[in-house]
């Protein structure tokens, strides 16, 4: 889909040097941009939810267990494509 957006000249510049060192086309440099961009809102959106979830817990027995679920995600969102 076509759409037109503003960018600021040097902003632009730099992403058509990017664009052409990589040898992919502006738009599909900033499509790749805003997949990235918005997936990692999405992972940091999930991890503040599983803080909350798993920081309301008041059993110390299980803290450790919690700790270690945090981390593997934390582990897995982190590895990008």
């Amino acid at each position: 889909m076509k759409t037109a957006i503003s960018i600021e000249t040097p902003l632009l510049e730099e992403a058509d040097r990017t664009a052409r060192k990589l040898g992919l086309s502006r738009s599909r440099l900033v499509s790749m941009a805003l997949t990235d961009y918005l997936r990692q809102r999405r992972n940091r959106e999930i991890v503040e939810q599983l803080n909350h979830i798993y920081g309301e817990q008041t059993d110390a027995a299980e803290q450790p267990s919690a700790a270690r679920i945090k981390a593997k995600f934390r582990s897995t969102i982190k590895d990008r494509w």
